[in-house]
């Protein structure tokens, strides 16, 4: 497989093992159930626990929370965009969705990071239920379908998932940036946030046509390294996560009126 030269490669991306990780996931890819189990367990549990209680103001941790998370999205951009945009370049866009060549370059590093995040970001509902913010259905049912998903497709070397990981860093990058600005009391004008829905948006229908191209790709008898089971499972994701988001964005911004959008905020 033909693979993305870097200009520059960092020690610990030059002496991360990608066989070793991917041996690990085969083996406790379901590991994902267990974590998604504790985490609804956690939530519901902590908001019957807080009924009664006064919420906590929390907003510096949520702020470094949140800013960890901008930081190492940034950087999970910067590392694997190049790669996806320089494979598209010397290889042409079927090689960019159907071979999983990043996994054998420094973005392998940041794939297997993108994957362990995945339990780390489960803690950013934490703070809406210690501060007694609504939770709503899109915020714990994407988390936790993310969470099995992305393990799940990793011990397979899902090729589509180079584009799914970039996209993710991108839009987290700019997302968890906003937020981080919000706990810091930061006001920012609404057609940001209106904005990093939208670009949740052109994710999920991006997300949806290469899982489409995947299979026609495969009955057409060219290879492409994703199981007809995995397109199957991300079509049902992607699609759900349209519905919900455009709800949301609907919702949120068409039907509330700018004041009532401001106060529940």
């Amino acid at each position: 497989m033909a693979t993305y030269n870097y200009s520059y490669t960092f020690s610990f991306e030059d002496n991360f093992s990608e066989p070793k990780f991917a041996q690990y996931m085969d083996k406790h890819w379901a590991d994902s159930f267990i974590y998604a189990f504790v985490y609804v367990i956690l939530v519901f549990g902590g908001k019957r626990y807080m009924e009664k209680r006064p919420k906590y103001e929390l907003r510096p941790w949520l702020a470094t929370w949140s800013g960890v998370l901008a930081v190492f999205s940034i950087f999970g951009a910067a590392r694997t965009l190049p790669e996806l945009i320089g494979v598209i370049q010397q290889n042409g866009l079927e090689y960019s969705v159907c071979i999983p060549s990043y996994l054998d370059s420094a973005a392998g590093l940041w794939a297997c990071l993108f994957t362990v995040s995945k339990v780390y970001e489960l803690g950013d509902t934490i703070f809406i239920v210690l501060r007694k913010q609504p939770l709503i259905f899109l915020h714990w049912y994407h988390h936790i379908t993310v969470l099995v998903y992305v393990w799940y497709s990793y011990p397979d070397r899902t090729a589509a998932g180079r584009w799914f990981m970039v996209m993710n860093y991108v839009v987290h990058s700019i997302m968890y940036s906003y937020y981080t600005l919000r706990a810091m009391r930061y006001r920012l004008p609404r057609w940001v946030s209106m904005f990093i829905t939208t670009l949740q948006l052109v994710q999920m229908i991006i997300g949806c046509s290469l899982n489409v191209w995947a299979y026609q790709i495969k009955q057409d008898g060219r290879f492409c390294r994703q199981s007809y089971e995995n397109i199957r499972y991300s079509v049902m994701m992607y699609t759900s996560y349209f519905i919900l988001f455009a709800h949301f964005f609907y919702t949120t911004y068409v039907v509330q009126k700018p004041r009532d959008v401001k106060k529940a905020e």
